[in-house]
């Protein structure tokens, strides 16, 4: 399911996660530090280590648990790229605060038990709220059987997943599930939280620091329709001439899709209009376009 344009192009605040938590994370590690980054009641409410908050929020214990978190932060880009960058920044910022406050809320209930004492560190609350628009939103493009079970495009992000939410059992699920709870209220809507904005200053901060390079230039997109106009205007007056039926302009909405799925907006509105707004078909042309 890797799709549309490769590396961190388009996605500044994607590159900036990342390039945070994989240097906190070997930093720590380097140290011998970094089983001592979980959170737990001590530390947060008794000692009030309230700095210990930033590192757990970004820096993995284990390299497993960084291979896999860096691995879905870095597919998760698409979603950047469908809703811009500064509504990410606050999907980011909106999600992250509110898992944290619930694991601190978790280790409050759960102190005078000895069901857990420290939870997991690392962006779980990021990774696993993004999964919520990943199911809702990222449709199946194709399905196969191995040994007689069903498995989809989306299965291998998934077990992913799977495998980074039981990597330290209580410790990453707990974390995993309040990821979870937080992408709901953002999908929601809750407090009117999709509709933010962060300011000007900040994105332009991202885009300048954690944009593409200055000496690297975009690949120009190839055109995948053959001889479809790049005007649609055009094409619709030239075809009509000869005959031919009109290409119908796609709907916004069908671009969208593909877009999140990490196609280039370009690509996708001609791909459709090859396919006849079949996003079906307009996703296999895509694919076969990438492949080649």
């Amino acid at each position: 399911m890797q799709g549309g344009v490769s590396g961190f192009q388009n996605a500044p605040v994607t590159r900036a996660v990342v390039l945070a938590s994989g240097l906190l994370s070997v930093v720590f590690g380097a140290q011998r530090r970094a089983r001592a980054l979980g959170i737990s009641y001590q530390d947060i409410i008794t000692n009030f280590r309230l700095w210990k908050i930033f590192p757990s929020v970004f820096a993995f214990q284990s390299t497993p648990e960084l291979m896999f978190g860096l691995y879905l932060m870095y597919y998760f880009r698409v979603f950047e790229r469908q809703i811009g960058s500064n509504k990410y920044s606050v999907f980011c910022l909106f999600t992250i605060t509110v898992s944290s406050l619930l694991e601190i809320l978790s280790l409050v209930i759960l102190k005078d038990t000895n069901y857990i004492s420290t939870l997991a560190s690392g962006p779980y609350g990021l990774i696993f709220a993004s999964f919520v628009p990943f199911f809702l939103d990222i449709p199946v493009t194709s399905r196969f059987r191995v040994f007689g079970l069903n498995f989809s495009d989306k299965s291998f992000i998934y077990l992913a997943g799977l495998q980074l939410l039981l990597s330290s059992w209580k410790r990453s699920l707990i974390p995993g599930i309040f990821g979870l709870v937080a992408g709901s209220l953002y999908r929601l809507n809750v407090l009117g939280i999709r509709k933010m904005k962060i300011p000007q200053v900040i994105s332009s901060f991202f885009a300048r620091y954690f944009g593409p390079s200055p000496g690297s230039t975009s690949r120009p997109s190839r055109s995948i329709v053959g001889n479809t106009p790049s005007q649609t205007g055009r094409g619709v007056q030239s075809q009509s001439s000869t005959g031919f039926a009109p290409i119908v302009e796609p709907p916004e909405s069908s671009i969208a899709m593909l877009v999140s799925m990490g196609f280039d907006g370009n690509d996708a509105r001609q791909a459709l209009m090859r396919a006849r707004n079949d996003i079906n078909v307009a996703t296999n042309i895509l694919l076969e376009a990438q492949s080649r």
